[in-house]
């Protein structure tokens, strides 16, 4: 499945919420220093969502705030995974 949030790494704490216009808001505590906030992104991903890293890659954005992941997973369960952590 394909999902596309923005992120804003460098963040006193890490959560997911959604903005106003709909987009996927994640915050992370790690740097955008060296690829740091987007390993830390696709290991917060990975324990939030309950599946494996290697099943989560940065198709865009690799170098931007606004990302797009694919993520080889149910594109039921996903979703549903991350309504509820939204907070």
């Amino acid at each position: 499945m394909l999902l596309r949030l923005k992120v804003k790494p460098a963040s006193k704490t890490d959560g997911i919420n959604r903005e106003a216009d709909g987009i996927l808001r994640i915050r992370i505590k790690a740097q955008p220093v060296e690829g740091k906030a987007n390993k830390y992104l696709l290991e917060y991903l990975s324990e939030a969502l309950g599946i494996s890293k290697s099943k989560i890659t940065v198709l865009k954005g690799a170098t931007n705030q606004f990302k797009a992941l694919e993520i080889e997973e149910d594109e039921k369960a996903v979703p549903a995974k991350l309504e509820a952590l939204i907070g």
